[in-house]
């Protein structure tokens, strides 16, 4: 064997990425019996490695302990580091944040495959082992499951191997440097390598040991590679099994498997044939249960190696699905049906330790995803964790498996394309470097079912080379598609693709393209940027899903907020992002895109994707409900069908039914109520929905899935009229209304409302004012909202009263106040307050609309209360906040919060918590003191926070936001929406826009409580 020296020139160096490791293979699991297999106990080959390592950071390669493997090499002093994990978020370097382009953009000038040198951290690991004893008799070998960016390695002082590619396994043999007794193993990890600009993802830049790291050895025969194909005939009810199986090791005598259903039943079994080698298995199946994303059905089979004296040596336990997934007529169908994509893209990430994610953390992204309708995720922008796809196997999600391949930096910058230096592009120099991790993720994922395309990874422009790993997957592997976004900006590569997928395309722009007669159907790989307050106008996507066959939904960017712990200057923890690490270059809060925030915690935008992600659509009446069941192979009847009657809020009849709705077809479903349930006056609501009849994996039993509802009016709302009498009395500057047990107080020096006392009790901390401005979310910032619209946050600080009026008789009085704004002298607004003989005070407010205006982000009055009215109930849609743009997943409901709790956990404050429809809402304390707020003619929508709007506006994180000390009411007429086609120019859909032109007044009622 020639000896090999490792050299650090490999790191830049574009022909090397691959020094002594295995050849990719199978993620399959192996036993030495089939009782093992069946219970799929841990492999006892197996021995992890995870834990603490001895461990030294440089900051670049010079200053490295360079002979740190050697055997003598006293390393005792040195700090220990959990692996796996990430260096820079164990207290070494920093973490970095970029979206596009390179971290070192403006540091060095370099192009590929240059590196640093005087930045590119080396963290220095060493493990000390002894070997198992279960372990010793055989081959021992060493898998690292996922490093950052490049790696060496030794043991006992001999170079064992270098590996590139950061998210597909690496694996070298260890048994020629094996000692008796204590090992040595020395790890050398470096943050930059050639393959660091193949890795330009938007996300956290780490480095390290970050997933897990095992020894393993194998029997004396054994399966080192198998693939398994289930096929099915053209009529679905015929299923034929190939398995190719790789040996290593001893002769064998024969090779079998048994096929077993999800009860253990043995279905079928075979005798394998050798051909070269390998030992190819064939089956047939009568009627199999089909895998689907609906349905997923596992088959497990067992495939048993004999020795040539007969002895069963090794047992692999292999699931598998029966689906068929194809191109027909111009749409992808499963199983024969249009499928129809309702998807996520998803980082692997946790807010404390990065992209080393747990089971734990794996099994509930699966179960969110399940209970929200979410069938698909992209691996957005490389090979998982082996464990995800095992996951999405048996829970049943459809999965993009996406290459570890992002270039983004080479050649769009600042948004604009510029390939000049794009790599990959036709450069045959980077070709093996990047086939090479085509390579090890098809090898590796090859067996899951739950994979339906192969993405040839993210944002890297086109040319041969991608188009080359294309044709590598279609050869390989036929009952999979191809994806690939990038040559929507070069059409010259347009066979790369079998699809046509597009980024954050509009919905008028999709729908054009899929009425010029296409030739591919339609995803958008990235739709609905979900960052800080976003998700609005996503129905206008969902819309698109019964109109156009070739439309075949989408992943909204993204699953899960990229932001990390940190403490505050008085230790209190806080999500951080992009920039509070003194990481520079960054793009600050552009990582927080989640529908989930990064401590698990579900967005309120959930509410709206679990409602237009539902595949039984539910449109109920007075008489019943019509069903449309656009699911693939689902019978609504493994539902219970709930129809329920509200009455103002509140719940008075409900019904549980059964009903047998076959997939793709509609039906209506009669319900009947006494007749005397809706004669007394008042506002109806029925609400129809299905929930699950029995517990499944992710979800108990009586889980809602589905819902809709319907609203209707019996008789004229009801406003309250003036009993009794009250005093006003004018003084020099104020005007006082008395009445029993209250006091309303006007000043005319102000021109405000300035005092409401119920009881003694005042309610008015800060003067109702009007208010134009809401804080800017991150989609307002994209779009500049502050420099097209920055007149109204002036507006909103700098209005004088000019005119009083005072109308008043023995039950009522009224004082109107109108206001000028001296950022433009065509604004105009008057409100007028009409106070009752029973304390209540009726409020009206007037904008008069004025030509050539920019867009009212809001119109609204704004006040402060005592911070001790601090609880809310509420009869208005949600249970969560939404927004013109974003309601049709909010219930009319009643529901109950506090004001602190009205803050959503956007990582930037900015606007949130918001309600439409708002009917009625009280803001108490907590003995249940203090005002209703109700609508007049027009619903409302209200917001509660411990903040007003200027000061969510001036804070960059939660940490600057002041002590609480008021409960800030907002009660407006209308609010422009959130958005959400992209947060970095698109605007609002004009439909929920204000338009400063157009005349606009709200009335509500305030009351005691």
């Amino acid at each position: 064997m020639t000896k090999i020296i490792p050299t650090t020139n490999w790191l830049e160096d574009v022909s090397v990425f691959a020094v002594n490791r295995l050849t990719a293979h199978s993620d399959h699991l192996y036993y030495e019996t089939k009782e093992e297999a069946i219970a799929q106990a841990p492999m006892k080959l197996r021995s992890s490695l995870n834990g603490d390592w001895k461990f030294h950071y440089a900051v670049n390669p010079s200053l490295r302990p360079s002979e740190f493997y050697k055997q003598d090499f006293d390393c005792s002093g040195w700090d220990y580091i959990s692996v796996p994990g990430h260096i820079q978020l164990q207290g070494y370097g920093k973490p970095q944040y970029v979206n596009t382009m390179y971290p070192w953009d403006g540091h060095h000038d370099i192009r590929p495959p240059e590196i640093p040198t005087d930045h590119n951290p080396v963290g220095s690991y060493v493990k000390y082992f002894t070997v198992p004893e279960n372990l010793k008799a055989s081959p021992l070998y060493i898998s690292f499951q996922g490093v950052e960016s490049a790696f060496f390695v030794w043991l006992n002082g001999s170079f064992i191997g270098y590996s590139e590619d950061s998210f597909t396994p690496a694996e070298f043999e260890l048994t020629p440097y094996l000692t008796d007794g204590e090992n040595k193993l020395a790890v050398e990890v470096y943050q930059r390598s050639t393959g660091s600009w193949l890795e330009d993802q938007d996300f956290w830049r780490f480095s390290g040991v970050f997933r897990d790291v095992y020894l393993y050895s194998v029997p004396a025969i054994h399966v080192a590679d198998i693939h398994v194909r289930p096929e099915l005939n053209g009529t679905y009810t015929l299923g034929s099994l190939t398995a190719d199986v790789k040996l290593e090791g001893k002769a064998v005598s024969k090779v079998v498997a048994e096929l077993t259903d999800k009860n253990g039943k043995t279905i079928a079994s075979a005798a394998g044939t050798e051909q070269n080698s390998s030992w190819t298995i064939q089956m047939e199946v009568e009627n199999p249960e089909l895998w689907s994303a609906e349905n997923p059905h596992l088959y497990t089979l067992y495939v048993s190696v004999y020795d040539e004296s007969g002895k069963l040596v090794e047992v692999v336990p292999q699931r598998l699905g029966f689906r068929h997934f194809e191109l027909k007529d111009k749409v992808m169908r499963l199983n024969g049906e249009r499928i129809v994509f309702k998807g996520v893209n998803r980082h692997e990430f946790n807010p404390r330790h990065g992209r080393a994610i747990t089971k734990e953390d794996m099994l509930w992204d699966i179960k969110t995803l399940k209970e929200h309708n979410i069938n698909a995720v992209r691996t957005s922008h490389y090979p998982n964790q082996s464990l995800w796809y095992e996951l999405c196997d048996e829970y049943g999600v459809y999965v993009i498996d996406e290459m570890n391949l992002e270039t983004h930096g080479s050649w769009q910058k600042m948004g604009a394309i510029e390939p000049s230096w794009n790599i990959p592009g036709n450069k045959p120099e980077w070709e093996d470097i990047v086939m090479d991790r085509a390579i090890s993720m098809v090898e590796r994922d090859k067996n899951h079912p739950s994979i339906l395309i192969w993405s040839c990874g993210n944002e890297s422009y086109a040319g041969e080379v991608i188009l080359h790993v294309a044709n590598y997957f279609r050869s390989k592997d036929s009952s999979r598609l191809v994806h690939y976004e990038g040559v929507f900006h070069n059409r010259q590569y347009d066979a790369t693709s079998d699809m046509e997928s597009r980024m954050y395309a509009k919905p008028e722009h999709i729908e054009k393209y899929l009425t010029e007669n296409p030739e591919k159907p339609y995803i958008s790989c990235e739709y609905m940027h979900a960052m800080g307050n976003s998700l609005g106008g996503m129905y206008k996507y969902t819309e698109l899903e019964q109109k156009y066959p070739m439309y075949q939904g989408g992943f909204i960017w993204d699953y899960i907020d990229q932001s990390l712990y940190k403490k505050d200057r008085f230790g209190k923890e806080y999500l951080a992002y992009g920039g509070d690490f003194d990481d520079r270059p960054t793009d600050y809060g552009f990582c927080t895109n989640g529908i989930v925030y990064a401590n698990r915690k579900l967005s309120p935008k959930m509410q709206e994707v679990k409602f237009l992600y539902q595949d039984f659509k539910l449109v109920p009446d007075q008489n019943g409900v019509l069903i449309k069941n656009e699911s693939l192979f689902t019978n609504t009847e493994n539902y219970h069908l709930l129809y329920k009657l509200f009455l103002n809020g509140n719940e008075i009849s409900t019904k549980k039914l059964s009903a047998s709705v076959q997939p793709q077809s509609a039906s209506y479903v009669a319900v009947s109520f006494p007749a005397n349930l809706t004669e007394a006056p008042g506002e109806y609501c029925i609400q129809a929905s299905f929930v699950l009849q029995e517990k499944t994996l992710w979800a108990d039993a009586g889980y809602e899935i589905a819902f809709g509802q319907y609203i209707f009016e019996i008789g004229e709302k009801q406003l309250p009229q003036p009993i009794g009498e009250i005093k006003t009395v004018h003084g020099d500057v104020n005007i006082g209304v008395h009445g029993k047990d209250f006091t309303v107080m006007f000043s005319k020096q102000s021109g405000s409302l300035v005092s409401l006392s119920y009881a003694g009790k005042e309610m008015i901390s800060m003067p109702p004012a009007p208010l134009f401005w809401r804080a800017t979310t991150d989609n307002d910032r994209g779009y500049s909202q502050s420099y097209h619209s920055g007149l109204w946050y002036a507006a909103s600080l700098a209005r004088q009263c000019t005119d009083i009026q005072v109308e008043e008789s023995s039950s009522q009085t009224s004082v109107a106040f109108t206001y000028a704004f001296s950022v433009h002298e065509d604004i105009e607004v008057k409100v007028v307050y009409t106070v009752l003989a029973n304390g209540s005070i009726h409020v009206k407010s007037v904008y008069k609309g004025a030509d050539k205006l920019p867009q009212l982000p809001i119109f609204a009055l704004s006040f402060k209360l005592p911070a001790e009215y601090s609880q809310t109930h509420w009869y208005a849609f949600g249970p969560e906040e939404n927004y013109s743009d974003r309601a049709m997943g909010a219930k009319l409901s009643r529901f109950d919060q506090k004001v602190s709790d009205n803050l959503s956990g956007y990582v930037m404050p900015q606007e949130s918590g918001n309600r439409t429809g708002v009917r009625y809402v009280s803001v108490t304390n907590e003995q249940g003191h203090g005002i209703n707020i109700s609508y007049v003619n027009k619903p409302l929508e209200c917001n509660f926070s411990p903040y007003t709007a200027f000061e969510l506006e001036n804070a960059q994180h939660v940490y600057e936001l002041p002590n609480i000390h008021y409960t800030v009411a907002t009660i407006a007429g209308r609010q422009m929406g959130v958005g959400g086609d992209d947060s970095w120019g698109a605007p609002v859909h004009k439909e929920h826009l204000l338009n400063a032109s157009e005349d606009i007044e709200f009335e509500f009622v305030i009351e005691r409580r």
